[in-house]
């Protein structure tokens, strides 16, 4: 971003100390936190000063790596000659000055979204739902305090035609301070509850807050409601209704499905993937802002059809005595609970549910009331048992049946032995005052803190962008082979099955049969089968590819000895990858043998494309794709059947969508790695390896590090050791000083050779100590800087993860 240095000044009352400054200022980076800082000398860093902490306390160090720009509010006695200070009175308003002025610098339509609940829901389903028409900057995360609205709007940029924020206020006149950085042309108020009151008088006094975000927005979508009306003009309420008939919009709901009636002129049906009443309110106000921007209502209906649950915390990883744990230990209403429980059904790989829960929050219910319906909510989803912490739950839940309660997370910890848990999978949810995470801590399997975190909603949202790509009835196979790219099969195996993928794909049969073994029911495609593996596929129901005449002999014996009728298996054609598959004069011979068998049945014919990720080899895709086509033809006339055709896989879904005939197969792209920089845009990163600070030493000038004395220290240099080596997965290629790692967010290099199991990085300069985070790869370091700079693929990296390194999957 380029500022006009006066202009900037004046906007946010600024008096310029130091170095000369030029008259336009180019920063490519805000800062508010020293430890995420890049070297860069366009870094703008504000020193903010909170109750624990002072920015200004950092600037000395800063300037050491590099940084120039400072906005603060003392100025330093000594600094250094090319540094320049912006003097304010106060840095968080002059932060919050400075967004507003890069704000006005762009005229795009912005969506500015407030409520009690719902913002950071409807802000990613929206991004979710406008995405493949406009190029969207959105709130990370939850970015919606008072730095953190700031922080989202700087990222605006000229690519940019939408802007999606989130703005959260806790206390009355907050809202003021950061309308102006907002400046919302469009503005969403999703539920108005009595949570987090504190900070407000009344319910009344809360609403007229959160209205001021929008007292120059061209429209409101929101619940039709008249305390809302009081606050904002009637001409500007574009409002929906689940029970006003007469509501310019109005759902009505029935099991899955949602009518939505529209200016009570056009009726039109959608199938919600999610029917709890706070997801179809949140769903509504989606609705509502694409029938605002002029959507067509089929394209609303298939698109609302892909939404996906944006559950907050919920994390899955192993535990002892072969349980598996899922970590939701920061929050205890009844609704978050609902969402727990389904996750916990989805993700479980015991059949024994176990549940060890908290004190449930509740808000403007009977207490009785609540706990009987928390109570028939675990029946419901048939707990085997559940350990209740609370007084209140242990009041409540005294006369249930195989469950154990403690008034204390203390006590619990006392009295209950790891060995009580065996073979099922443990939901942990607690609110934040039971601290919970002691318990998980207590329940968690016991490795080295080298972890790869797996991100699944963002694994969902992969999924979803590619399915939008598809017509309506084109299936999906999703490849789950070498370990699921290293992210973890069964867990990932899981989830699509539940997201209703057709197909899944592994390499081997060893790997299907694990995911058999351990619940998943979805149909597998084995893509190269071992003869002597045919009889153990037949048994776990598991489907061959069929590439050569060998191997379908090979197949149909076993498949007679075992009785088989119509098995399914699916046929490989050779269209210019050659690697396996049957060629053209091959194919009247295995016409003959399948004409005359019952004992199989040809469900799909394939091929594989060499170069569909390389635009310089376009017509050889085509040429592919024709001779694919042509055989295929040949081959299903032939013996007058219609299976299932595919050829396109990741990257041809996303160039060749044309081509998708009756089913797809999705590989890398799930994982968030895309064949292009606009296709990559599109994508969520999945997977985060990651790691902690064994030791921090100083070395002298000289001084030599690791195998081989292969670095040097040129002059006296701080070195941490890292617990992630070779044997973790990681190339020694990308030592030596090739390569680095995130500490803290801050970049540092690697130096010496990288050991089997650690690694050793320059943290000179950098503020961090022993136990702080290591990001090796990751959204901050995409997993592509890696394999771009060692001259390979991204599969590579990510499947040479080794299985000793602990997966833990969460949801954000």
């Amino acid at each position: 971003m380029i500022f006009n240095t006066d202009k900037f000044c004046q906007y946010i009352g600024a008096e310029v100390v130091g170095y000369s400054t030029p008259n336009t200022l180019e920063i490519n980076n805000i800062s508010v936190d020293s430890r995420s800082l890049l070297n860069d000398e366009h870094t703008l860093f504000f020193a903010l000063v909170g109750k624990n902490h002072n920015g200004h306390d950092y600037i000395a160090e800063l300037i050491d790596m590099g940084v120039n720009y400072f906005i603060v509010s003392e100025v330093p006695e000594v600094y250094g000659e090319n540094v320049t200070f912006f003097k304010v009175e106060n840095t968080l308003a002059a932060f919050q000055k400075a967004a507003s002025f890069h704000r006005s610098n762009f005229s795009l339509p912005v969506i500015g979204i407030t409520g009690s609940r719902g913002k950071t829901v409807v802000k990613e389903w929206l991004n979710f739902l406008l995405s493949e028409d406009y190029s969207i900057i959105k709130s990370p995360k939850s970015y919606n305090s008072q730095t953190g609205v700031p922080l989202s709007v700087f990222g605006i940029e000229e690519k940019h035609n939408l802007g999606v924020f989130e703005v959260g206020v806790s206390l009355s006149g907050e809202m003021s301070h950061l309308e102006p950085i907002v400046k919302p042309t469009i503005g969403i108020l999703t539920a108005i509850t009595d949570e987090h009151n504190d900070g407000f008088d009344s319910l009344e006094d809360k609403v007229r807050e959160k209205a001021l975000l929008f007292k120059d927005v061209e429209v409101l979508i929101c619940e039709d409601d008249p305390l809302i009306r009081k606050f904002v003009g009637e001409d500007k309420i574009f409002g929906w209704s689940l029970g006003n008939k007469d509501a310019l919009i109005y759902g009505s709901l029935d099991n899955a499905s949602l009518t939505i009636t529209y200016k009570k002129e056009v009726t039109f049906n959608v199938e919600v993937p999610l029917a709890d009443i706070t997801s179809v309110q949140n769903i509504m106000t989606c609705i509502a802002t694409m029938l605002y921007l002029g959507y067509d209502y089929d394209l609303i209906a298939k698109r609302i059809g892909l939404l996906y649950p944006v559950e907050l915390r919920l994390r899955l990883t192993n535990g002892v005595h072969n349980c598996s744990l899922i970590d939701d230990a920061y929050s205890a209403d009844y609704q978050s609970l609902v969402i727990a429980l389904d996750f916990l059904e989805k993700h479980k790989i015991n059949k024994k549910k176990t549940v060890i829960l908290s004190d449930v929050f509740f808000s403007g219910k009977n207490e009785h009331e609540v706990y009987l319906s928390v109570i028939e909510l675990l029946q419901t989803n048939n707990i085997t048992r559940v350990f209740g912490i609370g007084q209140q739950i242990s009041k409540y839940l005294a006369d249930c049946p195989n469950t154990y309660l403690y008034e204390t997370t203390d006590e619990f910890l006392q009295k209950v032995s790891t060995d009580e848990f065996q073979e099922e999978t443990v939901l942990v949810k607690g609110a934040r005052a039971f601290r919970f995470d002691r318990i998980v801590s207590f329940l968690e399997t016991k490795t080295h803190e080298t972890v790869l975190e797996v991100n699944l909603n963002a694994l969902r949202h992969n999924l979803n962008f590619y399915r939008s790509k598809l017509n309506a009835g084109t299936k999906v196979m999703v490849m789950v082979k070498a370990f699921g790219y290293g992210s973890g099969s069964f867990e990932i195996a899981k989830l699509l099955s539940h997201e209703n993928v057709e197909y899944l794909g592994v390499a081997f049969a060893d790997e299907g049969i694990e995911l058999r073994k351990s619940g998943v029911k979805t149909k597998i495609i084995v893509m190269n089968p071992e003869i002597n593996a045919f009889s153990a596929m037949v048994a776990y129901d598991l489907e061959p590819e069929v590439y050569s005449i060998r191997e379908l002999h090979a197949f149909l014996k076993v498949a007679r000895e075992r009785n088989c009728y119509q098995y399914p298996v699916h046929i490989k054609l050779e269209t210019g990858m050659h690697r396996h598959g049957f060629v053209k004069s091959e194919l009247a011979e295995l016409i003959d043998i399948l004409r005359y068998t019952n004992v199989v049945e040809v469900k799909s014919i394939f091929s594989h494309l060499s170069s569909s990720d390389m635009p310089e080899y376009k017509e050889f895709t085509l040429q592919q794709i024709h001779t694919f086509k042509e055989n295929a033809d040949y081959l299903c006339s032939s013996l007058e059947i219609e299976p299932i055709r595919h050829i396109l896989n990741t990257s041809g879904i996303y160039n060749f969508a044309e081509y998708q005939m009756d089913m797809v197969r999705l590989g890398i792209g799930l994982y968030g790695v895309g064949n292009d920089v606009q296709e990559m845009s599109k994508l969520q990163n999945v997977s985060t390896l990651k790691t902690r600070i064994m030791q921090v030493k100083d070395i002298e000038d000289t001084e030599s590090v690791g195998y081989g004395r292969r670095y040097r220290a040129n002059g006296r240099r701080t070195i941490a050791t890292v617990p992630i080596g070779y044997a973790d997965g990681i190339s020694r290629s990308w030592g030596n000083g090739v390569g680095y790692v995130l500490v803290n967010g801050s970049k540092a290099m690697i130096v010496g050779a990288i050991c089997m199991d650690m690694l050793m990085v320059d943290v000179t300069n950098l503020e961090c100590k022993e136990g702080d985070e290591v990001v090796i790869f990751g959204e901050k370091l995409p997993v592509t800087i890696i394999s771009d700079a060692l001259n390979t693929i991204p599969y590579e990296i990510l499947t040479n993860i080794a299985q000793r390194v602990k997966r833990i999957f969460f949801q954000d």
